[in-house]
């Protein structure tokens, strides 16, 4: 019974910690440009990560490092970058919203290149999705023309590159601890990380109070956002399923959204229906008869 209860305790903090993430990058912005926010994430993210989980990299076979790298390109490397470069200019509830769409992603990547068997209820579910996502971006760029909506675009490459990761993973690398997964992810791509850090000049203003103030809610993305966030996530396949474990996909955009109207972000009426069909969409895929 105690069990039961804590997965669905889990389930809620998840959605919690990862419905929060687009805010703090939206607030890191503040002080950041996407490139330094995006590799102290990274960074931050990596010792954490280290920390905890460095007895596990020991675990990863060596003919299993190059799907490792892989991995930490397209699931972790590139994706931080995107959604920073895309909050710049569209605001976070929006940017989460259209991350969701990550499942319907995986879900055509599966068809077309891993053979994944897919229903006709599923087709139409992906279908649906992108017309509301499509009815999401017209509707925000119509009502927002201060802001650059063709910016969605890369927050939709960036859950493509989720998509694509997800498939990788259970192809490649089912067989590996999914903790030593994540640390080896980061470990590849500390190095460049840092690189990116230092082109932009951050040791020049470093000193400066929004910089250290927007380093603060970056630690906190880092740490909590993808290091807690992920032993919670793997503790909760363990106890439940990966079908329960993924369910939290539905919950993170309300999170975002109620940050959202805290931080004064305006839905209008159209984009609300947009974002329901998304979700419809996304239900309709995660749905087997």
């Amino acid at each position: 019974m105690f069990s039961k209860h804590l997965k669905w305790v889990l389930l809620f903090v998840l959605a919690l910690i990862w419905g929060s993430s687009f805010i703090l990058i939206k607030r890191g912005l503040v002080g950041l440009n996407p490139y330094q926010l995006g590799s102290l994430r990274i960074i931050f993210a990596t010792l954490f990560l280290l920390i905890i989980g460095f007895k596990s990299i020991a675990t990863i076979p060596h003919g299993k490092w190059k799907y490792i790298a892989l991995t930490a390109f397209i699931g972790t490397f590139m994706p931080v970058y995107l959604f920073a470069i895309a909050e710049t200019e569209i605001s976070s509830s929006i940017t989460a919203v259209l991350n969701s769409l990550t499942p319907l992603g995986a879900l055509v990547i599966g068809l077309l290149a891993f053979g994944l068997q897919v229903q006709r209820q599923q087709l139409f579910g992906v279908i649906i999705g992108l017309i509301g996502s499509i009815l999401l971006i017209a509707n925000g760029a119509a009502n927002n023309p201060e802001q650059n909506y063709w910016y969605a675009l890369l927050v939709i490459f960036a859950a493509f590159c989720y998509s694509l990761n997800v498939n990788l993973i259970k192809k490649y690398l089912s067989d590996v601890k999914p903790l030593a997964i994540t640390a080896g992810n980061f470990i590849v791509v500390l190095v460049p990380a840092l690189i990116v850090l230092f082109s932009t000049d951050f040791g020049k203003v470093i000193d400066q109070e929004e910089v250290q103030t927007a380093m603060l809610y970056i630690v906190v993305l880092g740490v909590i956002g993808t290091g807690v966030a992920n032993i919670i996530y793997f503790n909760l396949i363990q106890m439940s399923s990966p079908i329960f474990a993924a369910s939290v996909t539905y919950m993170i955009p309300i999170v975002a959204f109620f940050w959202g109207i805290l931080d004064n972000e305006l839905f209008s009426p159209m984009q609300y229906v947009g974002a329901v069909i998304i979700f419809v969409g996304i239900y309709m895929s995660a749905k087997k008869n």
